[in-house]
């Protein structure tokens, strides 16, 4: 068991938590709903699913029953990797957007029917239950119907932008949003009962038919007519037709643990790309919360987006190979470039050729659950069918219209993804199942929150608690409130633009973690909630 300093804290109202049998995530319902089927003699398989299915309820301004998915875990003898984003309807290509929006323009819209593509987080569930689940796949609905039906009282963070939303003209006009997410012409209340009725008439559709009703029956048949309605293209064989991906999560080794991701298209390979530059740097000889410790892991933060951006895709139309990003020379040469007493812009460099929630679960048996699933932007396309009350995620804004681009769109393909589960291993065996939610924030919070963790031995609610920054572009940086001043200031004085903002939803992410301490059966697990959401980890 790594040995963390158990009283360092930071302004917060969490404590760490431990048990045998753990399930973190950014609301208390859905936590309870995955802890009801481990109780029920349900694994953690069973728990992730249960909690993802009622966050689709309960935090519909980052997910819904048309996000996509992806998820590492741990059977108990190796990882397993799933991809469950979604593909190009067949009919996208460059000309049918240059056609519709012009030939100037550099990316799909972020909203509508022109930035769905295919949702894969039902599939990912059912994958999930039919290889490790437990319990039969109805019983694992049963709280999100509930939670859909009886209704839920609007939090405090899910409310604020809710209402954040409700002035977004763009979204508010998409066909359906305001007739589901609006039904009094305003966002809840905080502490009002929200009901989504035809949520939960999907959600027992796919409990009964396992998920086949959205892809192949009436669901289906209904987001098409919906899509054909609304200038939209997608049809029910575009969802027929679509199946996630088992995938072998890609590999870094950092301070003797290696951190597992998810392959391209998404970019938890700018996790990895920073962690191998920061390795050549000794961290834990600076102070967690000063200047120099930060300025490295900006800098390093800002050499792994370049790459990232530049040649991260779809796997089947990357020019580079994820061992070439992450190739130990290279990233050595890349550290070469960082300068510890000024703030820089970086561009790629060339590799030698050859609104999301998360959640986690692990239980007694040593099965440990990483779990994301995502709208994209909030509330996503802001499409809804609303007898459905059906949400679809907007990642077909994630895709290029520029022919000479890797991730230019094309029919079926994958858009780049932001999503990220994060996995921890230690000479093979695990350690961390962990992540943290919020667009670009995503990477950089799996950065900061690990080297406080293994480089300055905090514990996880400490190193999840702990104030942070993100990069944007150029020289910009956001700092939380809660960053020293004196640190500010330092910052500032290497160069870094700072602006220093309140707003923790998006800005900062919200992670969730569960660390193991040993045996699951004896010693159990440490498990970790962000205080920026208004979740929990709850143990059995």
């Amino acid at each position: 068991m790594k040995p963390f300093d158990w009283t360092t804290g930071y302004p917060t109202v969490r404590m760490p938590m431990f048990g045998r049998n753990v399930v973190a995530t950014s609301h208390a319902l859905a936590a309870q709903a995955g802890m009801r089927m481990l109780w029920k003699g349900g694994n953690a398989v069973d728990a992730a699913i249960a909690t993802a299915a009622a966050k689709t309820i309960t935090e519909p301004c980052s997910n819904g029953l048309g996000s996509d998915a992806f998820c590492i875990l741990w059977d108990g003898e190796r990882l397993h990797g799933l991809d469950a984003s979604g593909g190009a309807p067949a009919a996208w290509s460059l000309d049918y957007f240059r056609g519709k929006y012009g030939s100037d323009a550099a990316k799909p819209p972020q909203r509508g029917w022109d930035s769905v593509t295919v949702p894969g987080a039902v599939a990912a569930w059912v994958a999930l239950s039919e290889r490790f689940g437990r319990l039969p796949f109805a019983d694992l609905m049963e709280p999100a119907i509930e939670i859909a039906e009886r209704g839920y009282l609007a939090p405090v963070v899910v409310q604020q932008k809710w209402a954040a939303a409700a002035r977004v003209a763009e979204i508010v006009r998409q066909p359906g949003f305001a007739e589901v997410f609006l039904p009094k012409g305003r966002a809840p209340e905080v502490g009002e009962r929200v009901t989504v009725p035809g949520a939960a008439r999907t959600l027992r559709a796919i409990a009964e038919t396992k998920g086949r009703a959205f892809y192949e029956g009436e669901i289906a048949e209904a987001m098409e007519r919906h899509a054909k309605a609304h200038g939209g293209v997608m049809t029910a064989t575009d969802l027929a037709a679509y199946r996630p991906q088992w995938v072998e999560p890609t590999a870094k080794d950092y301070r003797g643990y290696t951190l597992h991701e998810i392959p391209p298209a998404g970019q938890g390979i700018a996790a990895q790309i920073a962690l191998g530059i920061l390795g050549h740097f000794d961290l834990a000889s600076l102070a967690p919360d000063g200047p120099e410790a930060q300025h490295l892991q900006i800098e390093a933060m800002k050499l792994a987006f370049a790459d990232t951006y530049r040649y991260v895709a779809d796997r089947s139309a990357m020019e580079l190979t994820p061992a070439q990003m992450l190739d130990d020379g290279y990233l050595a040469e890349r550290a070469k470039l960082i300068d510890p007493r000024k703030a820089q812009r970086f561009s790629a460099g060339r590799p030698r050729s050859g609104g999301t929630i998360y959640l986690t679960a692990a239980d007694e048996s040593g099965m440990m659950v990483s779990f994301i699933q995502s709208n994209f932007m909030g509330f996503g396309s802001g499409v809804v069918v609303p007898e459905w009350g059906l949400s679809l995620q907007n990642r077909g804004h994630g895709f290029s219209l520029r022919p000479d681009s890797p991730n230019v769109v094309a029919p079926g393909k994958r858009p780049f993804h932001t999503i990220i589960p994060g996995f921890l291993t230690k000479d093979g065996a695990p350690v961390m199942s962990f992540g943290v939610m919020g667009g670009n924030m995503q990477p950089q919070g799996h950065v900061q929150t690990l080297v406080r963790m293994l480089d300055h031995g905090q514990n996880p609610q400490a190193a999840c608690d702990a104030p942070r920054w993100r990069f944007n572009a150029g020289l910009e940086i956001n700092a939380e409130s809660t960053m020293p001043a004196a640190t500010v200031q330092a910052l500032q004085d290497l160069g870094h633009e700072v602006e220093v903002i309140e707003d923790s939803y998006q800005d900062f992410g919200a992670g969730q973690f569960i660390w193991r301490m040993g045996d699951p059966k004896v010693e159990g697990y440490v498990a970790a909630s962000d205080p920026r959401r208004d979740g929990q980890a709850v143990v059995g």
